[in-house]
């Protein structure tokens, strides 16, 4: 169906073919359809069922008009269309339930527009008239058009760092505020929490190409993705706690090819263990966004990743970002960890439990919810050095990576454990009782 990433071809489908549950909707619609050039007969009696029946043997129209009065499960229902109709076909759904939970949800499948009935000649005449410049619309991947396309993973060094509030963040703020399309994946199968951030539902778009990988095409993402606004798709899962992950890792590489083709912006919310059991899911990133936070058990890993990249993904650009960070209560000083981990921390995000509280109650990201404040800005400041760097994605140097050359000291040398334990133990003991 209808979405912004995707390219829909006009050659021998027709322009438009309404399928009504009822007559008076039926007297409202043909005279419009007159109007627009269009055939009358192309009105035809019968609901979303009877158009799933008549498009799985011919093919679909540049826009569709269904009515989904009689429909039982309206989004499954919707689902089944999709498997039918062709891709870039604008869908507008007419319906007699005035639910926003459904609407919005409607949205979030890829139709158009939804229509309340009855219907009136006006907005039935604006709305197909919408559709019209939607389908006709250029579209920046249609064939012979060069793209370019940037791809950022996001990486916490330990869990609960809020890698996965920063990825939803990014993507967010490439597609509203930059208008670039944007796709997001979020790779924690189990407990993936993109699609949570943004209150929406995941669906089984992920779980269904992890189990059939030979499925993955430009309709499938179409299908399978979530959309959050007009330029983001989200593709999360929320599989069942028994069921292990089972894979080689294939659907993941042919997610992000089918990114490429399909989006501007790429953002990867991928766990670390994703990391250690798919490496080749790097092979394509440009951008590795590394979240640490000032810790001991950080500093470890942000050494111990670092050096991975070096080696195994030395074309990414990598930013180190330290997160929820709170001078007085952290484990390690700023200068201390950047020592240990012999490289700068690009962005620096202060601890506001506020503004986290606030973006989860009203269903927003985190930088969407927080424009005004520390942490919010500093997370549009990384969205801008990304953006900076997707207009040259020249090979890092390892010394941009690792922060310098040389002799690589031992992991204790780098933390200098007794000084730092020292000053804890001076510190606690100048402490007031």
């Amino acid at each position: 169906m209808n979405a912004p990433w995707k390219s829909g071809g006009g050659q021998g489908r027709g322009q438009f073919a309404a399928y009504m549950c009822d007559d008076a909707s039926l007297d409202v619609l043909r005279p419009i359809a007159v109007e627009m050039g269009w055939p009358s007969e192309m009105c035809n009696r019968g609901g979303l069922r009877n158009a799933v029946q008549s498009l799985s043997i011919s093919a679909s129209p540049n826009i569709l008009m269904v009515d989904l009065s009689e429909s039982g499960d309206p989004l499954n229902d919707i689902n089944a269309l999709a498997e039918v109709c062709e891709p870039g076909t604008v869908v507008i759904a007419v319906g007699q339930v005035n639910d926003v939970r459904l609407y919005r949800d409607l949205l979030a499948s890829g139709i158009q527009d939804y229509l309340l009935k009855p219907l009136t000649p006006g907005v039935v005449r604006d709305t197909l008239a919408q559709a019209q410049a939607v389908f006709s619309a250029p579209r920046g991947h249609e064939a012979g058009t060069a793209r370019s396309h940037f791809s950022t993973a996001v990486i916490g060094t330990r869990g609960g760092v809020g890698a996965s509030t920063l990825a939803t963040s990014l993507a967010w703020l490439f597609s509203a505020d930059d208008k670039l399309p944007t796709a997001l994946l979020d790779l924690d199968i189990h407990f993936g929490t993109g699609a949570l951030c943004l209150d929406l539902e995941p669906g089984r778009g992920l779980t269904d190409a992890i189990e059939n990988p030979s499925r993955i095409d430009g309709l499938f993402i179409e299908r399978a993705m979530i959309r959050a606004n007009d330029n983001l798709a989200i593709l999360s899962a929320e599989a069942a706690i028994g069921t292990p992950l089972m894979t080689d890792g294939s659907a993941f590489i042919q997610l992000e090819e089918e990114f490429r083709q399909a989006f501007e912006m790429t953002v990867i919310d991928m766990p670390r263990n994703m990391l250690i059991n798919f490496p080749q899911l790097l092979a394509n990133v440009n951008a590795v966004v590394l979240v640490v936070e000032m810790t001991l058990a950080s500093a470890r890993d942000t050494i111990r990743m670092l050096s991975w990249l070096k080696a195994n993904a030395s074309h990414a650009r990598v930013f180190v970002v330290a997160n929820k960070v709170q001078p007085s209560l952290a484990e390690i000083t700023k200068a201390d960890f950047e020592a240990s981990i012999e490289t700068t921390l690009q962005v620096t995000i202060p601890y506001d439990l506020k503004a986290a509280s606030l973006a989860a109650k009203l269903g927003r990201t985190f930088a969407d919810t927080n424009r005004g404040n520390r942490a919010g800005t500093a997370i549009c400041d990384l969205a801008r050095m990304i953006l900076d760097e997707s207009g040259d994605t020249a090979t890092v140097t390892s010394e941009a990576v690792t922060g310098g050359a040389g002799v690589k000291p031992s992991l204790l040398g780098k933390l200098d454990l007794k000084a730092f334990m020292g000053k804890a133990v001076a510190k606690k003991e100048t402490a007031p009782r």
